[in-house]
């Protein structure tokens, strides 16, 4: 699925990301660790199509409308409410049944009662577990996830570690974290970045 060899980043003269290889098989979990500054969000956003390699050479095997991505920023529209923003990117991804595929989401991350709220309203945590059924919603072959503990609290990191339970060996996923202790039951590879 993933195949990476000498991919490097640089922005000018700065270098965002270290030459590094990536082997990924289908339906394989790598867990991406790193101090900040490493290079992970800079990965992640090489893989996820959203950067260029400076060098190096990169085969992500998945058409990107079939990847789901959560980065630092939920990419969610605040002034719309919970199912809105659903429903417009449901409509983006052309996913069939999306009303029926909406509400199981923002039923298992425990958004349904929240779900005509502006997201304007919501917490960080209740944005967070939102921007993760934005990811989720039009069933990804590929899941690229850059900190997706970040603003969680312990029930909503257990609502997080359910799901990649079911998608584990389904679905292929990369997962940048500060605490690999809390997935690394998950991993089928690793890559610490210095």
């Amino acid at each position: 699925m993933i195949r990476a060899r000498g991919l490097e980043k640089r922005y000018g003269r700065r270098r965002a990301l270290a030459p590094v290889d990536v082997d990924l098989p289908r339906d394989g979990v790598l867990v991406v660790t790193g101090p900040n500054g490493s290079g992970k969000t800079t990965l992640l956003r090489l893989l996820a199509g959203l950067a260029a390699p400076t060098r190096g050479s990169l085969d992500v095997g998945v058409d990107r409308s079939r990847l789901g991505f959560l980065g630092h920023e939920p990419l969610v529209y605040r002034e719309l409410t919970a199912l809105e923003n659903l429903d417009l990117f449901g409509r983006l991804y052309r996913v069939a049944e999306r009303r029926e595929r909406t509400g199981m989401l923002l039923e298992r991350f425990g958004l349904w009662e929240a779900r005509n709220e502006r997201v304007a309203a919501y917490s960080r945590g209740m944005t967070q577990r939102l921007a993760l059924c934005r990811a989720l919603l039009h069933e990804p072959d590929l899941l690229v996830l850059d900190e997706p503990y970040a603003a969680l609290d312990e029930d909503g990191a257990a609502l997080l570690d359910r799901e990649l339970d079911e998608l584990r060996g389904l679905r292929t996923i990369v997962v940048s974290t500060h605490e690999p202790r809390r997935i690394e039951w998950l991993a089928t590879a690793r890559l610490a970045l210095g």
